[in-house]
């Protein structure tokens, strides 16, 4: 393991707390190895300032490996793979990636410099990480974060937002309490049900209906097994396909071709539903299954 010593003169260039900095000075005046330093602070109850340190000094290249894990509160530098689950009771913090053989389960917040892999379910309070975000599913109470794709076999929950750099594929049912913002393509094979609004780079497409709290968008076309209803506006680059209704919120407009020249609207800004919504303000309306 990589040793990392943290001398007063170190730390108090990065301007801590008073506080924190005269708990230093009782328990470690000559300095401390930075991951020892950080498993003092959290067991004496100090993981705001075991976070603090991590933020300040960043990750480094040590690997922790267990065949479980299971502790109150986790604040690592490095990586964390464990064979089995993870199950911890507060936070768990790592400067590089999490990944687990089984679940990750957290009380707390669920914080990775990189990836963040459970081949099982991730439980937790909030989940972000700085790459991607892999697991079975995935249910957290706040919301999720994602520095680079996601990818979830089966359902995903959030109460907050779902906020994605690149693509995101889930396998069932994608509930998400507030926005869910998507940097490229967005795969549902389930529902998809946002309390505020869908943005996606790319394209979105959903197996099942879409119901979406406020604005719907998608930088190309969105297609949907089922109704597309939306409580604001409707924009799409391309073109929008609803197997069942298609509805804007009231006095919201719906708008097809946004990126495509009117000549070229009947092959590429085309409109589908089992109705022809009356807010239609662009694009090529081409009747019920037309694309």
């Amino acid at each position: 393991m990589k040793t990392v010593e943290l001398s007063k003169r170190l730390v108090k260039a990065k301007n801590p707390c008073a506080n924190g900095f005269r708990w230093m000075l009782r328990h470690h005046p000559d300095g401390h190895d930075y991951q020892p330093l950080l498993d003092a602070l959290v067991a004496d109850g100090r993981v705001n300032d075991a976070c603090w340190l991590l933020d300040q000094f960043g990750a480094t290249s040590d690997v922790l490996r267990l065949e479980t894990l299971s502790a109150e509160v986790v604040v690592f530098a490095g990586s964390i793979e464990v064979a089995g689950d993870i199950d911890v009771a507060g936070m768990v913090r790592a400067g590089g990636g999490v990944r687990a053989g089984g679940s990750i389960r957290t009380g707390a917040h669920l914080v990775a410099g990189t990836s963040i892999v459970a081949e099982g379910t991730i439980d937790a309070e909030s989940v972000s990480a700085g790459a991607d975000v892999h697991a079975n599913s995935i249910v957290v109470t706040a919301g999720v974060r994602a520095g680079g794709g996601l990818r979830c076999s089966q359902s995903l929950f959030c109460h907050t937002d779902l906020d994605v750099a690149e693509q995101a594929m889930v396998g069932g049912m994608l509930v998400a309490g507030g926005r869910v913002r998507v940097g490229r393509s967005l795969r549902v094979r389930g529902e998809l049900r946002s309390g505020l609004e869908v943005r996606a780079g790319d394209g979105i497409q959903v197996d099942g209906a879409i119901e979406c709290g406020s604005h719907l968008e998608a930088g190309w076309g969105i297609r949907s097994g089922g109704d597309i209803v939306a409580a604001g506006a409707i924009r799409v680059g391309e073109s929008l396909l609803a197997q069942g209704d298609l509805r804007a919120g009231a006095d919201y407009g719906i708008y097809a071709g946004l990126e495509v020249q009117r000549a070229n609207w009947d092959t590429s800004a085309r409109v589908s539903a089992a109705v022809e919504p009356e807010n239609l303000l662009s694009g090529h309306w081409v009747g019920r299954g037309g694309l």
